[in-house]
């Protein structure tokens, strides 16, 4: 695997891999892996002739108060990682390499960059879309993979990619879970032996809205009601959103349909947390 630190050393590395061998698909993280990411260099692996992954904590996303300083950088244990996965090609550069003294351009999805985490996080999606397109320009991918545990994102990406005409496909992969049900995240290592139990209650949030559109109930509120009496089960659990909406407007929907999404976004402590399921 060939680490690349510098956007020309990257740009020129993966020029060449797409050239020699063919199809490149692009796994971005910001380190801390877990199986969620390793999921996603697998399905980049069995549909790309090449795999390039990023490992990059990028400050754009961070708001003043979040976690910023305190994010897990892992580095070389991601570095192993990737490698035992058959990773070709990973960028990992420093900060100032990627925004310079005096960068000041931004790119922004307007309308959907402020609805749910949008809300909560303002500043968050232009950091997320202005890196990402930077690491498409720089890796040039034919394809690029995400979870779907950042639903909201997708979104975002999806538009971003749409209205840019940014020549890559946007893959979406299924969340990957711990056999209790906890969507993996890099933020589950702040959450203590208790918050990790009280955290369970959003994947049980999420099932019981779920079960009821299994059984045929297709009115949003009612299925929001079941899962907010879930929730509730837990008070210590701070809900900061809890939606059923269009997966691509991101808009609150009053009968679901086949893709539908409920979403949800609580504090465990001091945790953010948030997590989603597709509705039939």
């Amino acid at each position: 695997m060939k680490i690349c630190t510098t956007i020309e050393e990257m740009r020129a590395a993966s020029r060449v891999l797409r050239r020699e061998r063919g199809r490149l698909g692009f796994v971005p993280t910001m380190g801390a892996l877990h199986e969620g990411h390793l999921s996603l260099v697998r399905a980049a692996k069995s549909s790309c002739d090449v795999v390039a992954a990023s490992i990059f904590v990028n400050p754009k996303q961070f708001g003043p108060n979040e976690d910023f300083a305190s994010y897990p950088r892992t580095f070389d244990r991601d570095q192993s990682l990737l490698q035992n996965e058959g990773v070709d090609l990973l960028f990992a550069p420093r900060v100032e390499e990627m925004y310079p003294p005096g960068a000041e351009a931004w790119v922004t999805v307007e309308a959907l960059s402020n609805k749910l985490d949008g809300r909560s996080r303002p500043g968050h999606f232009r950091g997320v879309t202005t890196v990402v397109a930077k690491l498409f320009h720089i890796v040039e991918p034919d394809a690029a993979f995400f979870g779907q545990k950042d639903a909201v994102q997708i979104a975002i990406l999806r538009r971003m990619v749409r209205d840019l005409n940014f020549p890559v496909e946007i893959v979406v992969c299924p969340i990957v879970r711990e056999p209790d049900g906890l969507a993996m995240s890099s933020r589950n290592a702040y959450l203590d032996s208790q918050q990790r139990k009280r955290a369970l209650v959003l994947h049980r949030a999420l099932l019981k809205a779920k079960n009821l559109a299994d059984d045929g109930e297709r009115n949003a509120a009612k299925l929001l009601a079941a899962a907010r009496e879930e929730l509730s089960s837990e008070p210590q659990v701070r809900l900061d959103y809890l939606e059923i909406v269009d997966p691509d407007s991101l808009d609150p929907v009053e009968n679901v349909f086949p893709g539908t999404l409920v979403v949800v976004a609580a504090l465990i402590g001091t945790t953010r947390l948030i997590d989603n399921v597709m509705l039939p």
